[in-house]
């Protein structure tokens, strides 16, 4: 039963991990390139490991610390190398395709 679950976990893993890469390919400027590995080879490799712990714990009868470990360290590394390669990015001046928003005008302050 095991193995049917963390063959079920590999296959979602794996299309989370080729759909970031498309949109690594596909996407236009670097911030939104940026955006869709991080995003999704997070998930895909989360469901990697969770593939990794189910299986460990199907066939040696107990949990392994180690996938949890390695996934403690990816979701704390992959949203700050994302932070500092946007930050340089915008240190470079380096400009979005993406249209900004809208600003709300304003309101005055009165009395003062």
């Amino acid at each position: 039963m095991s193995e049917i679950f963390a063959s079920i976990l590999i296959v979602i893993g794996a299309a989370f991990v080729l759909i970031g890469s498309f949109g690594l390919l596909r996407f236009p400027d670097f911030f939104t390139r940026l955006h869709a590995p991080t995003k999704a080879t997070t998930l895909g490799l989360a469901a990697l490991l969770g593939a990794s712990v189910a299986y460990t714990a199907g066939t040696e009868g107990g949990i392994s610390v180690r996938e949890f470990l390695i996934t403690f360290f990816l979701f704390i590394t992959a949203p700050v190398s994302a932070h500092v390669l946007a930050r340089a990015a915008i240190r470079r001046r380096l400009h979005s395709l993406a249209r900004l928003p809208e600003m709300p005008a304003r309101a005055e302050k009165t009395g003062e």
